[in-house]
């Protein structure tokens, strides 16, 4: 069900995109919550702002608070007091926090995270059973100040609020590309806002081993490039995690995915080496040699180490894209998967898998991995993460195992956001599932692959989109709404830049790098082709490279800088289905269009000049010409509409052809307004009146 399609449906679940068409201080909560009830008036919101917790306290929740204020400080530029006063203090504070009791020492898949909030004229309350309610509640009342007339308020409400979903994860690689610490920390700071709880975090690949080994430094000195996390930050980062309510999974991709083992560790492969970390992108053929009792004695004592590690009850063991290739060429392995009938690799990788859950459950810890080892035989307590689809999901519920679902939640594809939302872990076969089967699907996780992300242009991979992703794993199923979802995540982005996250602010410096000693004039035209362009699609990146790219190549083109989701081309899109969606007899909207339609069609002129001087923006000649001659097409067709003189067959043949031709990606960019003008141009002809092309 929309959230638009009916009055009552917006009184019962969602009553956010109603307010915003009515009040000048709109609710922007994301997720949304699962019940939620406006009230009249608001909560001022000022310098003499204080919080109070009562109740169970720890320091915790201390330090939540404190981060709170912090927060608010940011969000309003008020001079709101740091310290956070106690049940002694003799002012009435402005939100009283109650909590219960305590949460696990060591968070834990489904531990309660539901709170309640009430906020009125006189004051705010938000109670919760543990710490982790209450740290998702404090985000909420963030989310609901705003700016009024009258000042800084939040708006008067009740909200009853729970997850949907017990694991709502991200899953960051940060071995293709190392990311630092600090880079981790924010994005942490960012899951918080957006009340996200599992931290995935992919340590081993073909690329770098990044985590420390006391028992087997080989692996971190001689398979990282000297880029890896120390065992004392890496704890530091899980309490880091562990005060934002976040749990940290840890990641070793096992039996491929693993030559970075290799180097230091040969004796562990499946070939006869020697082996090099890869530079290269793609799947690789070194495997570990499931056969030999020497690699499980392995891996029993640094499964043993990193279980000592990672507190978190999951550990993630890999388990994909063994391609067999060593395997088959080892005389060795196949004589013995002939003496145990093993028929297909998969078999032989089922007996490892087998071997390795063992080990992790002897040293007291559960197994998540990916798709393929869910095989026949494959242990009950396993966890499948689906990067398959809805459809593996099911049949791991059917089999009574329990599964996350990461399919359509890869951010690094460069879905848009709503493509994203429309994802859901409950639909297509997993619909189909019964109740008790339904209840093994724990949540999902989006994920972040790094071939092209480093630490400048990671956070703008994830955020905002990473929002529409959350709030499908914690709102309630029936909030579908896109368009909602889209107002109030432009908000949100605002707010996780508040945060320090620097997908916008470093989108900026990227092209300001680009552009070099340019003229205002000069750098307005680069930001205004960056802004309506998205890099290619899917994995077609390396396929439509001109140079095989590698781990090496810096990431400084337009293509790394741009955002993954055009919001000036969804704003452009938006703008022309509302003009005709009014018969395209609204005078304003056409006055908007033209102008947007003059500045790209004038755009390249500028342009060009700054392509003489930057070899970086030379690389987009070709995109910028298209930008103009899009822009010049949609004029032609605005000028037919509003002159009602219909396009002719040659004209609009000719600027169909022209449209076509920008709709090709050029150096690895996409220009997105073009299938907007091409609803002009059917809107302008003969054939296809403006009246029927709302569609």
């Amino acid at each position: 069900m929309r959230l638009s399609a009916t009055i009552l449906s917006l009184a019962i679940f969602m009553l956010a995109p109603l307010l915003q068409a009515q009040s000048a201080s709109p609710l922007n909560l994301m997720p949304q919550p699962s019940s939620l009830t406006p009230s009249t008036g608001a909560l001022p919101i000022d310098a003499n702002f204080s919080i109070t917790l009562t109740g169970y306290t720890e320091p915790r929740l201390d330090r939540a608070a404190n981060r709170f204020l912090t927060q608010l400080r940011r969000q309003t530029g008020l001079l709101i007091d740091k310290a956070a006063p106690d049940s002694r203090d003799a002012r009435k504070p402005t939100l009283i926090v109650h909590t219960d009791r305590a949460s696990k020492e060591v968070q834990e898949l489904g531990e309660d995270e539901s709170y309640s909030l009430e906020v009125s004229p006189a004051g705010a309350k938000l109670n919760a059973a543990n710490p982790l309610g209450i740290l998702r509640g404090l985000q909420s009342f963030l989310q609901l100040v705003a700016i009024t007339p009258d000042g800084f308020a939040a708006a008067a409400i009740s909200i009853h609020d729970q997850p949907r979903f017990a694991w709502r994860g991200t899953m960051i690689d940060v071995s293709r590309h190392f990311i630092p610490l600090e880079v981790l920390k924010r994005n942490l700071d960012g899951m918080e806002a957006v009340k996200m709880n599992v931290f995935h975090w992919h340590l081993s690949e073909n690329q770098g081993f990044r985590v420390e080994s006391k028992r087997f430094p080989k692996l971190h000195e001689q398979g990282s490039d000297n880029l890896y996390y120390t065992q004392e930050q890496a704890r530091d980062l899980i309490a880091y995690a562990r005060d934002r309510g976040i749990r940290v999974v840890p990641e070793f991709d096992m039996p491929g995915h693993s030559t970075a083992w290799f180097v230091g560790y040969p004796e562990l492969a499946s070939g006869a080496g020697p082996y090099s970390i890869e530079r290269k992108w793609g799947v690789f053929d070194p495997a570990m040699d499931p056969t030999n009792e020497k690699t499980y004695k392995f891996l029993d004592e640094i499964i043993g180490e990193m279980t000592k590690l990672f507190p978190d009850q999951y550990f993630h063991i890999g388990g994909d894209e063994v391609n067999g290739k060593e395997w088959d060429a080892n005389r060795k392995i196949q004589q013995f998967k002939k003496s145990h009938n093993f028929k297909s690799n998969d078999e032989l990788q089922a007996y490892f898998s087998q071997r390795v859950q063992k080990i992790v459950t002897k040293h007291g810890k559960s197994v998540v991995g990916w798709d393929e080892v869910f095989v026949p035989g494959v242990p009950k307590d396993i966890v499948i993460q689906s990067w398959r689809g809805q459809q593996s999901l099911a049949a791991a519920a059917q089999q009574s195992y329990h599964g996350i679902l990461s399919n359509g939640y890869y951010l690094d594809l460069g879905w848009s956001a709503a493509r994203h939302y429309a994802v859901d872990p409950m639909s297509g076969a997993a619909a189909t599932l019964s109740d008790d089967q339904k209840t093994l699907i724990l949540g999902g996780e989006s994920c972040v692959w790094t071939e092209y992300m480093d630490p400048e242009n990671i956070d703008s991979r994830i955020w905002p989109r990473n929002a529409a992703i959350a709030e499908r794993l914690w709102s309630p199923q029936s909030v579908t709404d896109s368009a909602s979802m889209y107002a109030r995540l432009d908000v949100e982005s605002a707010r996780l830049a508040s945060l320090g996250l620097t997908h916008r602010s470093n989108y900026r410096k990227m092209l300001q790098r680009i552009a070099g000693p340019a003229t205002p004039e000069e750098f307005s035209a680069l930001k205004t082709l960056a802004d309506v362009v998205e890099p290619v699609k899917d994995y077609t990146r390396e396929q439509t490279a001109a140079v095989e790219p590698t781990s090496q190549t810096p990431l400084n083109r337009i293509v790394d800088a741009v955002p993954l989701e055009s919001d000036a081309g969804r704003h452009f899109s938006e703008l022309v289905d509302k003009f005709l969606a009014t018969s395209c007899h609204d005078a304003s909207l056409a006055t908007e269009l033209r102008t947007q339609l003059t500045q790209w069609s004038q755009n390249d002129a500028t342009y060009s000049q700054l392509a003489q001087k930057s070899f970086l923006a030379k690389e987009a000649t070709a995109t910028s010409h298209d930008l103009s001659t899009i822009g010049a097409a949609g004029l032609a067709a605005l000028d037919a509409i509003t002159n009602s003189k219909p396009l002719s067959s040659d004209q609009q043949s000719q600027l169909n052809t022209a449209l076509t031709d920008a709709a090709k990606p050029k150096s690895q960019l996409l220009l997105m307004p073009v299938p907007s003008i091409k609803k002009l141009v059917n809107a302008a002809s003969s054939a296809n009146p403006c009246s029927s092309t709302t569609n």
